[in-house]
């Protein structure tokens, strides 16, 4: 049998079905990522000759594929988010790409080295790849596509997160290599750890970002207005958009995850009510459904040929602690104070979902520098990131049709908004409201 044409046709399935999956699971306690990653278990389990899909001997490509996905998924996530940019809207997602995400790299590091035996370097990775929640895979926890309807909370604040985290991750995957590279003095890494992979990376990338979609929004939605010959409606905008942020901040040396965020986001809220978001949006959508199904069936298929193996019990309790008491605790610690129902922070803190991003942060650093423990920290990643897809998978329609239930009509506004806006979305919010009942 021909493996090249039968890959074709086992892609091309999957993203046919992908076309009907996300609103057949949409309210049942299911998830597409559960299914493409037994479909590709049971695939590698089957005597065809697929290819082997070992991350560690297939680096290079595991690395670009997953950064591929990201990149692509995290413009379409800028787009889709209606809400103005304040510190009051987005306490909640600042507070979790801050303080959450430091006491779970904390906790995990603290963890993998004390009782699975990692060398800091190591453990740092894990922690630093797990932290995250992850932009691709969270879209049961997530706003829809760019519209006028209000935002709830806990989908909004994992949206921004979903946004924000995959960069501010960087720094940490750079200070693994480091420890890795350097070992653990630290005069030999701390002072350029912190004036250029913490700061300067994370500046030069909000500052590309925001320029770049300051540029790309005057094209699209100020030009065509003067220039009628400038106007279009082709989605596939948005594409080159996220190649050209990414590379441009790339060469700066800036973080191009969040350069890529920052330019949807930018372009947004340049003309919020245009009707090209949507088609913006639509686009990234569809082209992420394919990639995500290939990093899917890979990723099942690299369990059945033992991604897993080298899986110990003290790893699974690890992993077990960090989906179900490390995100959970911290996330709600980090709300202290937040003026929002119980139920609701706790469904923020818990659906913290591992995903993609993890994958390229552990072939990242692995592509960077030697650590002593590369099958180790791919096993417990992917079990974390397994354990994550069908926790989180089975979970997120019920909490999320719980709270919709229980959750009133412009209970939880944009700051930003004038009351008009406020009373126009909170018609919208109340017709959304009465049709998902229907």
């Amino acid at each position: 049998m021909d493996i090249y044409l039968l890959s074709f046709v086992v892609i091309g399935a999957a993203a046919l079905a992908m076309a009907w999956l996300p609103i057949w699971f949409k309210k049942v306690p299911f998830s597409y990522a559960m299914l493409f990653v037994v479909v590709g278990y049971g695939l590698y389990k089957l005597p065809l000759g697929f290819p082997e899909p070992d991350p560690l001997r297939e680096n290079d490509l595991t690395l670009r594929l997953s950064e591929l996905c990201v990149i692509i998924t995290l413009m379409g996530t800028g787009i889709k988010i209606n809400r103005s940019v304040s510190w009051a809207s987005w306490q909640v997602p600042l507070r979790l790409v801050s303080w959450t995400m430091l006491l779970c790299i904390g906790a995990l590091a603290w963890l993998a080295w004390q009782f699975l035996g990692f060398s800091v370097a190591s453990a740092v990775l894990l922690a630093a790849a797990m932290a995250p929640t992850d932009p691709v895979l969270a879209s049961d926890v997530q706003v829809g596509p760019p519209s006028q309807e209000v935002e709830d909370a806990p989908r909004f604040s994992l949206t921004a997160e979903a946004g924000l985290n995959d960069s501010m991750a960087f720094p940490f995957t750079w200070l693994a290599i480091a420890l890795a590279t350097y070992g653990l003095a630290p005069e030999n890494w701390l002072v350029h750890w912190l004036w250029y992979d913490l700061l300067y990376r994370i500046g030069a990338g909000v500052a590309m970002g925001y320029l770049l979609g300051k540029a790309l929004a005057y094209l699209l939605f100020r030009l065509p207005k003067k220039v009628g010959s400038f106007k279009t409606e082709d989605g596939f905008v948005a594409i080159s958009a996220t190649l050209l942020v990414y590379g441009l901040t790339e060469m700066v040396h800036g973080y191009g995850f969040i350069a890529v965020f920052i330019t949807g986001l930018t372009l947004k809220n340049y003309e919020k009510d245009h009707s090209y978001h949507r088609e913006l949006h639509d686009f990234t959508d569809q082209i992420e459904r394919i990639l995500v199904v290939i990093v899917l069936i890979v990723l099942g298929g690299s369990i059945a040929r033992g991604l897993l193996d080298a899986l110990t019990w003290p790893g699974i309790a690890v992993g077990v602690a960090f989906v179900f008491v490390v995100r959970p605790l911290a996330g709600f610690v980090s709300l202290f104070g937040v003026s929002l129902k119980t139920p609701e922070k706790w469904a923020i803190s818990f659906f913290g979902i591992r995903g993609i991003g993890s994958i390229f942060y552990v072939a990242f650093a692995l592509s960077k520098a030697s650590f002593m423990d590369p099958q180790e920290i791919w096993a417990v990643a992917g079990f974390i990131i397994l354990l994550s897809i069908f926790v989180h998978g089975f979970l997120a329609s019920p909490v999320m049709q719980y709270l919709d239930r229980t959750r009133t009509p412009g209970e939880f506004v944009d700051p930003a908004l004038t009351p008009l806006e406020i009373q126009e979305r909170e018609e919208v919010a109340a017709a959304a409201a009465a049709a998902r009942k229907e």
